[in-house]
């Protein structure tokens, strides 16, 4: 069975209707618990009734922990069957004075411990089942509660412009309804407005104060309450909006404030939790040259620690830091034919000319002709290709690597076992985890760093931009015209664009085409919040000043809040490589100062006679010093590879953009172990 778009499973009313009583005997219809869960389902958006989604739940509940019980039981019989666990070895804690009763209890011993194996695993396995499935509209409305607070300014941003191009009301709450592809969650709040409104003959204004009650998040929850509250006095809605535009400006910094603070605390845990395995390390060192000390210990600090160390804390920073929502791409519900196809285009679609093919032949031998021009191009400047998608790199990448290790291997200069590793720990390190990670890793970040910059100079002059055009069009000038202007008098990639703009529009492109592909090209959520607020309002009017002085708002607030982030996050990446660089240092004296010290008065004992002076302990006897250096060797090397990922992370909420993170300290481990070990 598999979650249908319900949230539920497909063949879950089968099961619905049939534990559908056991719903009604566990649960108080009217209850808390069954209100809760039936308005965290509205607020995902999750369309069933809350009846039947617990009763799939307890069925899936049911079936896990009839599962896990067999399993449970199965698992206890084993046990006993194979002799791992004996009668004997189950204590009973009490005397039992009468001997005929005892003889029964210690019959039922092993098949009580049986049975109560399989009814703990069963209890678990309900209760993990059942949780699942009701923890599901709560994931979701936190999701899109999360989503909303951070689309919230823009959209009222997006909204009071509207208001100031002369649009009502109605028109208003229509135009944020069908902006789903810049606002997300946003927009289909307003849609559930507009439905109700269109398709249940509700009026406007219960329909918002329904929505302000059912939506996940406070924050919109109070903008629909005030914004009732002005519509039924007839109050100024222009002046509202302003208000709480510049409101949710201050919000949405504050908020980051918070967020960055947050880091802030992370990046100190991170600190902390990090030397946590270098001191398990030292202590297991010291207990195995004491000769007490299991060595799988060791491996298990290194390969299971180290690693669950740095994944856990990825995991915690996700949960914190708030990655752009959205594609960036625009696709407005009235757009044209050419305009679909073309954001469809790729490496495998030609874009507009697909539409046609098949219809006539010479649509078809376009197509042949346009493939074959586009895998020139392609060829002639794979850099380019690469660079606007730097994840096609992998395409090359992992087959060369897998070569390279492959050749390694069969060469027989690869080591194929741990022996073989310890003996040399350098060599065969750099042959399976270096040579996939730099072959891998460079080129990657490379090209990522190229496209994100290359992106990243079309919005860094965007808030000087639309302050230009927003002059330009107060003079007098359309909006078309002021965009000519602009890119005359200025310079840069986004000058440029706006020249391209030009040009299309004068080829008989409407200039609301225009800035839609221009924004398509390069699809950054921001410029596609900018780009729809333009469009949309040019579609009333040419004359945007005003539209465009709030655009240029809230992109400068946008850039104060990026600033300060970038500001913030550095030093949070800083701890995180001076913590890396210490634990580095630490392990590389460890191995020079103690390691290789305690090997070479192993070997003089040795070669003295072994003499042992007192009748102590053989210290230092226990040690392997091989075996520690690749350890050691591998410690550094895993937290490299996490630490510079979670640099990449807290830096730009993207997880591609620690690989360069990774290949840095990496080599700089390489190097370090090349010199010690």
């Amino acid at each position: 069975m598999s979650l249908d778009a319900s949230g539920g499973f497909r063949g879950g009313d089968v099961l619905g209707d049939a534990f559908y009583p056991l719903f009604r005997w566990l649960f108080d219809p009217e209850g808390d618990f069954v209100a809760d869960v039936e308005r965290k389902l509205a607020q995902a958006r999750m369309a069933v009734t809350v009846e039947l989604y617990l009763s799939r739940a307890l069925a899936v509940g049911a079936l896990v922990g009839l599962c896990l019980w067999a399993l449970g039981t199965l698992l206890g019989y084993g046990l006993f069957a194979l002799g791992f666990v004996t009668a004997e070895s189950l204590s009973l804690g009490a005397r039992i004075p009468n001997e005929t009763l005892l003889e029964l209890v210690l019959a039922a011993k092993v098949p009580a411990a049986i049975a109560l194996t399989g009814v703990v695993l069963g209890t678990l396995g309900f209760a993990g089942g059942f949780g699942a499935l009701v923890a599901i509209p709560y994931s979701r409305a936190s999701a899109r509660k999360r989503e909303i607070n951070m689309l919230l300014s823009d959209a009222v941003s997006f909204m009071y412009a509207l208001s100031v191009g002369g649009l009502n009301q109605l028109e208003i709450l229509e135009a944020m309804a069908k902006a789903e592809d810049t606002y997300g969650e946003v927009a289909r709040e307003f849609q559930s407005v507009v439905q109700e409104t269109e398709y249940f003959g509700t009026d406007y204004r219960t329909a918002i104060r329904n929505q302000a009650m059912e939506t996940p998040s406070d924050e919109l929850s109070q903008f629909l309450t005030d914004m009732l509250s002005i519509i039924n006095s007839g109050g100024d809605l222009e002046r509202f909006l302003d208000d709480k535009k510049d409101k949710h400006m201050r919000t949405a910094k504050q908020q980051q404030e918070l967020t960055l603070e947050t880091l802030e605390l992370f990046g100190e845990m991170y600190m902390t939790l990090s030397l946590f395995p270098l001191l398990l390390i030292i202590i297991l060192v010291i207990m195995s040259m004491l000769g007490d000390a299991d060595e799988m210990l060791l491996y298990g600090t290194v390969y299971g620690l180290i690693p669950l160390t740095g994944a856990g804390f990825l995991v915690l920073v996700s949960t914190v830091k708030q990655d752009e929502p959205g594609d960036g791409f625009l696709s407005p519900s009235d757009s044209s034919a050419r305009l679909e196809e073309t954001r469809k285009e790729g490496l495998f679609h030609l874009g507009f000319v697909e539409r046609f093919v098949g219809e006539f032949s010479a649509f078809d031998r376009i197509k042949s002709r346009e493939g074959t021009y586009r895998t020139k191009v392609l060829l002639r400047r794979p850099h380019l290709f690469f660079r606007d998608n730097p994840l096609h790199t992998l395409a090359l990448s992992v087959p060369a690597a897998v070569v390279l290790v492959a050749v390694a291997v069969a060469s027989g200069s690869a080591p194929l076992s741990w022996d073989g590793m310890v003996d040399q720990p350098i060599w065969g390190t750099f042959v399976w985890v270096y040579v996939p990670a730099y072959v891998v890793g460079v080129p990657l970040a490379a090209f990522h760093t190229w496209n994100v910059r290359s992106r990243g100079a079309v919005v860094g002059k965007l808030s000087d931009t639309l302050r230009k055009l927003s002059s330009a069009n107060d003079t007098g000038l359309t909006l078309l015209e002021s965009v000519r202007t602009v890119a005359d008098t200025s310079s840069g990639k986004l000058a440029d664009e706006f020249d391209v703009m030009y040009g299309k529009v004068n080829y008989g492109m409407s200039l609301r085409e225009a800035l839609v592909e221009f924004n398509n090209k390069y699809h950054i959520p921001r410029l596609a919040r900018t780009v729809k607020l333009i469009t949309k309002a040019q579609e009333a009017s040419s004359q945007i000043t005003d539209v465009l002085t709030t655009a240029a708002q809230a992109s400068e607030n946008q850039d104060d809040i990026d600033r300060e982030r970038t500001s913030r996050t550095r030093m949070q990446i800083v701890i995180i490589l001076m913590t890396y660089l210490t634990l580095l240092a630490v392990m590389a004296i460890l191995k020079t100062q103690f390691l290789d010290v305690m090997a070479g008065l192993t070997e003089q004992t040795g070669s003295g006679g072994g003499s042992d002076v007192g009748g102590g302990p053989d210290f230092g006897g226990g040690v392997d010093s091989d075996l520690l250096s690749v350890l050691f060797f591998h410690a550094v090397t895993l937290q490299a590879i996490l630490s510079g990922f979670i640099s990449g992370y807290i830096r730009d909420a993207d997880i591609v953009s620690g690989v360069k993170f990774s290949v840095v300290l990496l080599t700089v481990a390489l190097g370090t172990w090349m010199v010690v070990g």
